[in-house]
């Protein structure tokens, strides 16, 4: 980020205003607002910075602000000029006022038009009455504490009962229900509560193509255990003071064994920690699920499994290239190509094969395919970071892929398809979308 986010309290302070027009007024208001004394000047002078806060400069000649950003950068007042950035030491973002909840939105300062409206499309979404639950939680914040000095237990609790029926209550305006039906959650609060993992998938790296149950688990998380590839757009979406462990592998390097990472993950959940297991793709598709469950069902740990878009569906979704086709393909095979495992029966007529990590074996794939039958003039493609901003498709056929795939690859995830519906692709172009970087062999 850009400037560090952060609320001042001007309860009893004074802020000084420089200039006296209608945007110096516009200015001053939400600052007074928020409890400030103003003090307003036409021209700058240094005893104006006497006992002041926080100092806003509009209205006035660029001589007289430069001076003021000056003299505060001296001091050590925050600043804020308008339209004026270099002149600034703090920015005046767009506010959603719900008090005592606050959502501040800036560009800082590079688009104010922008975080304006974004302002105005999070104010459509976000409750009007959303404040009077902050206050409620406000009321009860030192007996949430005494009955659960545990932080974790705390977060927990804390977690269900903003978003459940207290809420709701509070929402309504209804108090004296609200705060009943808070005080009785609170009564039954477990103070040492058990630990659950959920096995969340991230989909195929992009922050967009989360579940919003994934997005609900991130936010939730005391700790997360994810893999190296295709987790980062999540990462950035999850609870910031969240512990994070990497244990994923890039290529043939694993930070950590699979049986390790799931006595992990039993140890964490034994510990009381909300565990979630990030995993790049689907949990349930070459992510080691199955080992993952079988080590917590049979410690006696709670556990979800929550899906995400595999890298086949999302690949398939932004090449354009159909999974199925009504005349050339019935069907469809996901198969790992990182593994020496036997590849016979897989060359089967109108069937697209799907093969996940298979570059590095690529020329071995090519050549169990051809004699098991296939036809080395099969459409195929390689796509390179599938479903994110980076992907990249290599399109041609089987023999031409096989032998094109290896240099031209950059070293992200890859996933191989082969069958006659890659024939099948529609243009990018033709449905408007922005064109993927593509190089064809045909």
């Amino acid at each position: 980020m850009q400037q560090f986010p952060i609320f001042l309290e001007l309860r009893g302070r004074v802020a000084l205003v420089l200039g006296t027009g209608e945007v110096a007024e516009r200015k001053a208001e939400p600052l007074r607002q928020a409890g400030a004394e103003i003090r307003q000047a036409a021209a700058f002078s240094p005893d104006l910075l006497e006992d002041v806060a926080f100092a806003c400069g509009a209205d006035a000649p660029l001589a007289e602000l430069e001076a003021l950003s000056t003299a505060c950068r001296a001091r050590g007042i925050p600043v804020n000029v308008v339209d004026r950035p270099e002149l600034c030491t703090a920015l005046m973002p767009a506010v959603i006022d719900r008090a005592p909840m606050t959502v501040a939105v800036s560009t800082g300062g590079a688009a104010p038009v922008l975080a304006r409206q974004m302002r105005q499309r999070i104010e459509a979404v976000l409750p009007p009455g959303i404040g009077r639950v902050a206050a409620m939680a406000e009321r009860f914040k030192a007996a949430v504490r005494r009955r659960l000095p545990d932080l974790a237990a705390r977060r927990r609790f804390l977690d269900a009962a903003l978003s459940g029926p207290a809420a709701d209550l509070a929402m309504a305006g209804r108090e004296a229900e609200a705060d009943a039906a808070f005080a009785a959650a609170l009564d039954r609060a477990d103070a040492a509560p058990p630990g659950i993992v959920h096995l969340v998938g991230a989909g195929p790296g992009a922050g967009d193509l989360l579940t919003l149950r994934a997005l609900r688990l991130l936010g939730e998380a005391d700790v997360i255990v994810h893999d190296r590839l295709g987790c980062e757009a999540a990462l950035e979406m999850a609870r910031r003071d969240a512990a994070r462990i990497a244990v994923g592998k890039t290529g043939a390097h694993h930070s950590m064994p699979q049986e390790e990472i799931s006595a992990l993950l039993v140890r964490l959940a034994q510990e009381g920690k909300r565990v979630v297991r990030l995993k790049g793709g689907d949990p349930m598709i070459f992510g080691h699920a199955a080992e993952e469950e079988a080590a917590l069902a049979a410690a006696g740990i709670p556990f979800e499994i929550v899906p995400g878009i595999t890298a086949a569906t999302a690949c398939a979704a932004a090449t354009g290239i159909p999974l199925t086709h009504r005349a050339v393909g019935h069907a469809v095979t996901l198969a790992t190509g990182h593994s020496r495992h036997d590849l016979r029966g897989l060359a089967r007529p109108k069937t697209l094969l799907a093969i996940y990590m298979g570059l590095a074996r690529i020329a071995e794939i090519r050549d169990a395919l051809v004699a098991d039958g296939m036809d080395p003039a099969m459409p195929a493609a390689v796509v390179e970071h599938g479903g994110t901003p980076q992907q990249r498709v290599l399109r041609g056929t089987l023999e031409s892929v096989a032998a094109e795939a290896p240099g031209w690859a950059g070293g992200g995830p890859t996933l191989l398809l082969i069958g006659e519906a890659v024939g099948q692709a529609v243009p990018l172009a033709g449905r408007g979308v922005p064109p993927t970087p593509t190089a064809d062999l045909t």
